[in-house]
Order: structure tokens, then sequence, then C-alpha cells
């Protein structure tokens, strides 16, 4: 039964830790202690329910619908082009401004939305959870896979937590205007790059 919790927690975390759209949000909320819990409980929960339903039978119905993934996919490369184009404006205009003036900090309605965003509007998490960890859940007897879906849960619990302390604990060095320029340009980058990602494997797929 460890061994099995064991396995989910490994794997889980190799999906998990790799930057992407949720490491880079909840990094960025954490620079700024600006509802970083928020965040990162929010990705958790989202974590949490789909490792469930992929662990106990759910990825068959994404592998059913290629339309529906399509559509997914499409509406994440516009999500991920906007936000990126947000962050690389935010480095632009944030030259010279004080952390409190700027315009990175956000209420609690924009940090859900945009939580939820690079969350389920991200066909990464859905291919992550639903698909990888569902299928390796899957080959677990049936009795074992409760055990396994824990493991793989305690690992986006521990990631993301990790990430929002960590990045809130560093945040005196790292909300420095030079230092946070920095960080929202790799951010933007990094939500381009992974937009063109996606982009360019719909094209392929197509």
């Amino acid at each position: 039964m460890f061994a099995t919790t064991l396995q989910g927690f490994t794997l889980g975390l190799a999906m998990i830790i790799p930057i992407g759209a949720q490491n880079a949000f909840v990094l960025s909320r954490g620079i700024h202690r600006n509802h970083h819990l928020l965040a990162a409980t929010l990705c958790c929960l989202c974590d949490l329910i789909l490792i469930g339903i992929g662990v106990f039978g759910g990825a068959n119905l994404l592998a059913a619908s290629p339309i529906g993934l399509a559509l997914l996919t499409w509406g994440g490369v516009l999500f991920l082009c906007w936000f990126g184009m947000r962050s690389l404006r935010s480095a632009w205009q944030g030259q010279g401004a004080a952390l409190a003036d700027s315009p990175r900090l956000m209420g609690v309605k924009s940090v859900l939305a945009m939580t939820l965003g690079v969350t389920l509007l991200n066909p990464h998490v859905y291919l992550d959870t639903l698909m990888l960890l569902g299928s390796f859940g899957s080959q677990f007897a049936e009795p074992l896979r409760p055990a396994f879906a824990a493991g793989a849960m305690l690992a986006s619990l521990v990631w993301f937590y990790s990430l929002a302390f960590g990045a809130a604990a560093l945040s005196p060095w790292l909300a420095r205007g030079r230092v946070q320029q920095a960080i929202d340009t790799i951010v933007g980058l990094i939500m381009l790059g992974l937009a063109l990602q996606l982009a360019s494997g719909a094209l392929l797929a197509s």
C-alpha cells in the first residue's frame, strides 16, 4: 500500500514540477503575497478532483471526445496568448513603479478567475491528471487505486503550497523592480511558448 502511494506521489511530482501556466501564476502571486494561498488552494482542489476522476475511470471521457479536446486546446491557446501578452506588458510598464501601485496586484475575484483560467483552460492539466495519471492508476488493482490517487494528490498539495510559501518568503528580494520585470518577462515568454506548443500540436494532429 505504501509503495503504491509512493509511486503516485513520485509520478504526481514528475507531472506537476515542470514549469507551466499553473506554476508560473502561483509563483507570481507568491512573489507579491497577493492571494497566493488562494491560488495554490484552488490549483490543488482542481488537481485533486481531476486526479480522482482520472484514476477511477475518467480518462476514457477525454479520449473519446476529440472535438471537445480540440475546443479546449484552442481555448487554451487564446487564453495563454492573452496572459503572456499581459505579463510582458506588465514587465514593460513596471519599470520604476512601486509594488503597491503595480498593476500586477489583483483582487480576489481576479485571482480566482485567473487561477481557474490557467488550470481549466490548460489542456496539459487534463492530459497530465486525467490521461497520464489516470492511465497509470488504472493499471493497479482496484483496491490499490485509492492509495495511488492519494499519493498523486499529496504531491499536488506539497508542491503548490511549497511554491506559494517559498515565493512569499523570498518576495522581499524577488519583488524588486528589476527582478520582478525579469520574472514577468520570463512568465510571459513561458505562456506564449506554451501557447505556441499547443497550437503546433493541434495543427500537426489535424
